[in-house]
């Protein structure tokens, strides 16, 4: 297969499995979302779900996130890990979105990225799965895949975006980095990694990935 080909391969793999695609954190509006998002760093989306209630039922905006403390913050969070960093990312945040930007989340890279605790891979979540504007985060999911399936070198998850966006059509992006992620967590796992169930892998992937995955099989 043609590089070209195997991207029709996985465009179409993945359209079939995941006609519809659903956004793994819960939100009602960008700014829960980018909230949502910040406390999923190095936490999963399932924990992430289930403090985000809790949270946004005391402080669901920037005005009412300011009256809570930094330590009442961090100990609603607590459960997602890194509380002490997240919650002072949280509460400065929601100062700037009220003294430069009328209290609601930017809708540009630059805007975004110069918030406390949003790096870039935040502000694209925020930028596909709040604006609908087009853009290509790559988490740990995407990352091993795109490896994994020899569409990217690997080494960092800038050059895999990078290849991601050179390869895939703009206009597929922000579904197509959901349905890959959920591509991964069901079929193609770090651990417990079936090669019979992952269809993409088996029919496109990397010989030294595949070759990897049959000699821990034997061991």
């Amino acid at each position: 297969m043609t590089k070209a080909e195997k991207v029709n391969f996985v465009i179409d793999t993945l359209e079939n499995i995941y006609p519809e695609v659903p956004i793994p954190l819960d939100h009602k509006d960008p700014y829960t979302l980018l909230i949502a998002v910040l406390l999923s760093a190095q936490c999963t989306d399932v924990r992430v779900n289930q403090i985000t209630p809790l949270l946004f039922a005391k402080a669901d905006n920037p005005y009412d996130m300011i009256k809570l403390t930094q330590e009442e913050i961090k100990e609603i969070i607590r459960p997602c890990g890194l509380s002490p960093m997240k919650s002072k990312g949280i509460y400065e945040l929601s100062h700037i979105l009220i003294d430069k930007h009328q209290g609601e989340v930017p809708a540009n890279f630059v805007d975004l990225e110069e918030l406390p605790a949003v790096g870039h891979k935040t502000a694209s979540v925020v930028m596909s799965q709040a604006f609908n504007i087009p853009a290509f985060p790559v988490d740990t999911h995407i990352h091993r895949l795109m490896y994994r399936w020899g569409l990217s070198n690997g080494t960092t998850v800038q050059q895999t975006e990078k290849d991601a966006k050179r390869l895939f059509p703009e206009e597929k992006w922000n579904k197509l980095h959901l349905q890959i992620i959920w591509y991964g967590r069901e079929y193609c796992q770090a651990r417990g990694w079936k090669l019979d169930n992952d269809i993409i892998t088996k029919t496109i992937g990397r010989k030294a990935a595949i070759n990897e995955y049959l000699k821990n099989q034997k061991k």
